[in-house]
């Protein structure tokens, strides 16, 4: 395995998915949560001051696994593979690396597929969450970890949104924000878009009002669901050059068969639905509904203006799902340096897949003093 730059780093040295117990939380909406399990990963070792931490937080249907192979109970490689390890951009030498599974995920951390108090899984009954709730409890997986310091907060998509909110919500503990591919609030376009994946979770037979464990799963209308959102992470550029207006394979398109870009958006949707939970798709979707940095706080301005943290803010040209209007106000801040845009034909999925450039804005980052 070779890290985003090239440089090798050995997989047997990264740690295996660990949980701690965080007790109880109360959410913005007033439930309560009596007992919440964080699901993490960490590479290299605390400093005894305990302040060399980074905080890599994951994209909507990512998890803790930011760098190794696909194993046994983990299915999927890592999804910034490379990020992690001795020389890497975020070096172990110097930090130790900690990515936690989002509260209202499925990948080992506290989310509607839990097993609630009475001994049933959550279900429909698992509260609405905000991006603050999840910080929240990434502050208390911190503190349990004996973190007293966060050298950088990096993520990208909706961990930009939750490493922003750690840098307005805990200025004090943050000492660089990397905001990657991301936005200060979510509009109305980015929740229509939103929505209309929410509708085709709901809508499929098999939902039973969220309360379909030990049954058959939502998928179909999970599939639909993201074939809508990978719609939005892609460029028309990009599908238009790769696909244009071909059939698939043998198919013909005038006598009922597909479109090859039809087959590879349903292929994605199958591709989640072997991995990842619908009711976790619908609070994590809902959760990022409610971004908004400026919230009960004077308004955006008036909240970067609260960020102590340096903040790197990097945009993909080619982003339709965030527009780099969005990163150009993010980098207004007091503390910001100049905004980086990445090239990229791909789209939103640019910020994970051009490796060379997150490579070089995270390593230059962190390696300001």
């Amino acid at each position: 395995m070779t890290s985003l730059d090239g440089t090798a780093i050995d997989a047997r040295k990264l740690d295996a998915r660990k949980y701690v117990d965080i007790g109880p939380l109360t959410t913005e909406s007033g439930a309560r949560l009596d007992s919440v399990t964080m699901a993490y990963q960490s590479w290299g070792s605390l400093n005894p001051a305990g302040d060399n931490a980074v905080l890599v937080l994951h994209a909507l249907t990512g998890d803790a696994h930011v760098v190794g192979p696909a194993g046994p109970d983990q299915p999927t490689p890592g999804w910034w593979d490379g990020l992690i390890g001795p020389d890497a951009p975020v070096d172990t030498n110097r930090f130790f690396a900690v990515a936690a599974n989002v509260l209202g995920g499925c990948r080992g951390s506290t989310g509607p597929s839990s097993t609630a108090p009475d001994g049933r899984p959550y279900g429909s009954r698992f509260p609405r969450l905000t991006v603050r709730d999840q910080v929240a409890a990434e502050l208390a997986l911190v503190d349990a970890l004996g973190i007293t310091g966060i050298q950088a907060v990096v993520g990208g998509s909706m961990g930009g949104m939750r490493a922003l909110e750690w840098a307005v919500s805990y200025p004090d503990r943050v000492r660089r924000c990397l905001a990657l591919a991301t936005c200060a609030f979510f509009t109305a376009d980015q929740i229509a878009w939103g929505s209309a994946q929410l509708a085709a979770i709901r809508a499929d037979p098999d939902f039973a009002g969220g309360d379909y464990y030990g049954g058959r799963a939502p998928l179909v209308g999970m599939g639909i669901a993201r074939q809508i959102a990978h719609t939005t992470y892609r460029s028309a550029l990009e599908l238009n050059t790769r696909f244009g207006r071909a059939a698939q394979g043998q198919e013909d398109p005038l006598a009922g068969g597909r479109f090859a870009v039809e087959s590879y958006l349903q292929h994605h949707g199958r591709k989640l639905g072997a991995r990842f939970d619908p009711n976790s798709y619908l609070v994590l979707t809902e959760a990022m509904h409610s971004h908004d940095i400026g919230r009960g706080r004077g308004g955006v301005q008036a909240a970067l203006g609260a960020i102590s943290a340096e903040l790197t803010v990097a945009v993909v040209d080619s982003d339709r799902l965030f527009p780099p209007a969005q990163g150009e106000l993010l980098a207004t801040a007091p503390t910001a340096r100049p905004l980086v845009v990445m090239h990229s034909d791909y789209g939103h999925d640019g910020f994970l897949i051009e490796a060379d450039a997150i490579a070089g804005v995270v390593r230059e980052a962190l390696a300001r003093p």
